[in-house]
C-alpha cells in the first residue's frame, strides 16, 4: 500500500454549541478527525444531538478505530462493510453505532477526496441535477402567529423556495396541539410567503396526533397547499400512515429516524411515504445515505436530507443531493450559528434561492481547529 493512502489516526471529539434555530438551546455532536500517513485530514459528524449519546458515541468511534487505522483510505466500501459487520452484537449498524460508523464514514469520503485532489461529488460519480433549489428549516418558537409569519417570510424572501417549520418545539409557538392555531399559522405563513414558496409542516416528539386528528389537520392542510407533512403520526405506524393515505391526498414525510438502507426500504415498501428524511451523520454515513437514497429513486420517492446540525453534515448533505435523482431540493438553516458560520472556510449558503455545486477536494471544506478544540465537552 502507498504511505499516501495509510490511515494514520482516528480521533472522536465531542463538542457542545448553542443553536439558534432551535432556541438557542445547547446541541452536542462528535465530529471525527481521520488523519492519513501523508498528513492529510478528513473530517466527519456523528449526528448524536444529546450530550450522553455523543459522550456514548465518541467511545464506539475510539473502539471502531483499530479497524481503520492502518486501512487504505480509497477502500471505502470495505471499511464501512467492516465496521458494520464488527457491530454484530451491539447493533448491527443500527442505533449509535451507526451514528458512530457515520462519522467515520464521512470523514473517510472527505479524506479520500483530498488524496485524489477530487471531490466527494465527484467520487459519487457527479451532479445529477442542473440546479439544487433550497429552502428554509426552522422551528416555530415566537408566541404569536404573526411575528413567525413575518419572520418566516423575510427568510423566504431571501429567495429560498419556501419553509419547512417544526412543531412542538421549545418557546413559545405552541404549534401542534390545537386545530384551529394550526390552520391559522398554515394560513397567515403561506399569506406572507406568498403563492410561489412552499410550506412544509414538520411535527415534533412533543405532539401527538392519532389517525383521526391527522386526517383533519392533513385535509384542511392540503387545502391551503402544504408541500408535505412529515411524521403526524410519528416515525413508525404503517397502519396509521395507510389509513391517512387512504382518507387524503397530502403528500407524507418521514424516514429521517431509519438507521440504514433496509430500514428506508422497509416503509417505502408499505407504500405510505412520498418524501424520506435522511442523515448522513445518521444513516451511517455518505455510503448509508447513497444507498438509502438510491432505493428512493428506483422507488420515484424524494428523498431529502436532514441537515440539521453542522457544516460538516451540510456539506456532506450537499454532495450527496446533488450526487442522487431522488433529491430535488436542500434544507438550509436561515440564521446561522458558529457551528455552520463559524466552523468551516466556506459555509454551505444559497445564491438566489439555489445551492451551488460543491466545490474542491474532499467535502470542499477546512475545519477551523480551535473553535472545535473551544467546544470540546471533554477537555
Amino acid at each position: 500500500m502507498s504511505k499516501a493512502y495509510k490511515i494514520k489516526s482516528v480521533e472522536a471529539i465531542p463538542v457542545s454549541y448553542q443553536e439558534p434555530t432551535d432556541h438557542n438551546r445547547f446541541r452536542a455532536v462528535c465530529l471525527v478527525k481521520i488523519t492519513g500517513e501523508n498528513g492529510q485530514v478528513g473530517w466527519g459528524e456523528c449526528c448524536s444531538y444529546f450530550p450522553e449519546a455523543t459522550l456514548a458515541a465518541a467511545k464506539i468511534v475510539e473502539g471502531l478505530s483499530e479497524i481503520v487505522v492502518g486501512r487504505n483510505a480509497m477502500h471505502t466500501a470495505g471499511i464501512w462493510h467492516d465496521l458494520h459487520d464488527h457491530s454484530w452484537w451491539y447493533g448491527t449498524g443500527a442505533g449509535l453505532v451507526s451514528i458512530a460508523i457515520s462519522g467515520i464514514d464521512i470523514a473517510l469520503w472527505d479524506l479520500k477526496g483530498k488524496m485524489l485532489g477530487v471531490s466527494v461529488l465527484d467520487l459519487l460519480g457527479g451532479p445529477m441535477h442542473e440546479k439544487m433549489p433550497a429552502v428554509a428549516s426552522l422551528h416555530g418558537t415566537k408566541a404569536t402567529i404573526e411575528e413567525m409569519a413575518e419572520e418566516i417570510s423575510i427568510h423566504t424572501a431571501t429567495g429560498l423556495h419556501g419553509a419547512k417549520v417544526g412543531f412542538g418545539k421549545r418557546g413559545e409557538a405552541n404549534l401542534g396541539f390545537d386545530h384551529d392555531r394550526d390552520v391559522d399559522f398554515v394560513r397567515q405563513v403561506s399569506e406572507a410567503m406568498g403563492p410561489s414558496k412552499m410550506l412544509m409542516i414538520d411535527l415534533g416528539v412533543k405532539n401527538f396526533w392519532d389517525v383521526p386528528t391527522a386526517i383533519r389537520r392533513a385535509r384542511v392542510f392540503e387545502d391551503y397547499g402544504v408541500h408535505w407533512l412529515e411524521e403526524p403520526l410519528g416515525h413508525d405506524d404503517p397502519e396509521g400512515y395507510a389509513a391517512l393515505r387512504a382518507a387524503t391526498g397530502i403528500r407524507i414525510a418521514y424516514g429521517e429516524r431509519e438507521w440504514n438502507a433496509r430500514g428506508v426500504k422497509r416503509i417505502v415498501d408499505t407504500g405510505t411515504v412520498d418524501v424520506i428524511g435522511l442523515d448522513p451523520g445518521r444513516v451511517a454515513g455518505i455510503t448509508g445515505f447513497a444507498k438509502a437514497a438510491e432505493i428512493c429513486a428506483q422507488s420515484r420517492r424524494q428523498a431529502n436530507a436532514h441537515n440539521f446540525s453542522t457544516a460538516i453534515v451540510g456539506a456532506a448533505s450537499q454532495a450527496l443531493s446533488w450526487s442522487n435523482p431522488a433529491c430535488t431540493m436542500l434544507e438550509l438553516q436561515p440564521v446561522y450559528g458558529p457551528a455552520q458560520k463559524d466552523l468551516v472556510d466556506k459555509p454551505i449558503w444559497h445564491e438566489k434561492g439555489y445551492v451551488p455545486m460543491p466545490t474542491g477536494p474532499g467535502l470542499g471544506i477546512e475545519i477551523n481547529e480551535d473553535l472545535v478544540a473551544s467546544a470540546r465537552m471533554d477537555k
